[in-house]
């Protein structure tokens, strides 16, 4: 499944320069859901899009990455220039990451904007509905003491505080969170 497929097929628009969207927030919040149907959205307007999915980074990428704040800290740095890479060569980049802290995100922020855009995007969902979907059963397992630094339950997110988009992935479904991803991305490229 991971990663993406961006091709450089006929008809794709090859960009000068590329983009980064990191997309972050609690476990569940539907991250990677709108990344993939953002990056259907574009490529469907010609564009190259990479999807690098947290789970699928960790296992195809950065196998012995661990979950304590410097582990998290050295694997996003990993995939920030992952990313940076990518986008200064033409493809638009987003990036699905629960990237809980405040600090590591803007170091991620500032790699990538040495060379190309970087939008900071905030699938805002809150914990009790995290826990409800919970996709993976992580959360039960994390309130069962059986998972150690599980964000949200016993290690902190701290929410953006200025990112560039917001999505309320409660109050509006993936597509129309996906379709206001793909705008922001327009608009950032044409800048």
């Amino acid at each position: 499944m991971f990663p993406s497929a961006g091709g450089a097929g006929q008809g794709m628009r090859c960009l000068d320069g590329g983009l980064v969207a990191w997309i972050t927030g609690l476990p569940g919040s539907g991250k990677t859901t709108i990344a993939m149907r953002a990056s259907d959205m574009l490529r469907s307007k010609g564009y190259r899009v990479e999807v690098l999915d947290g789970d699928w980074f960790r296992s195809a990428i950065d196998p012995e990455a661990g979950f304590t704040k410097e582990e998290r800290a050295r694997h996003l740095r990993r995939a920030a220039w992952v990313a940076r890479l990518l986008a200064r060569n033409g493809v638009i980049v987003i990036c699905s990451f629960v990237s809980p802290y405040r600090d590591v995100r803007e170091e991620v922020r500032r790699i990538v904007s040495e060379d190309v855009p970087f939008l900071e995007v905030y699938a805002k969902c809150p914990l009790d509905e995290c826990i409800r979907r919970d996709p993976k059963g992580l959360y039960r397992k994390a309130l069962e003491g059986k998972i150690a630094n599980f964000t949200g339950i016993s290690d902190p997110y701290e929410e953006p505080e200025r990112p560039d988009l917001v999505l309320d992935t409660v109050a509006r479904d993936p597509d129309s969170n996906a379709r206001a991803l793909v705008e922001a991305i327009e608009a950032a490229i044409q800048r």
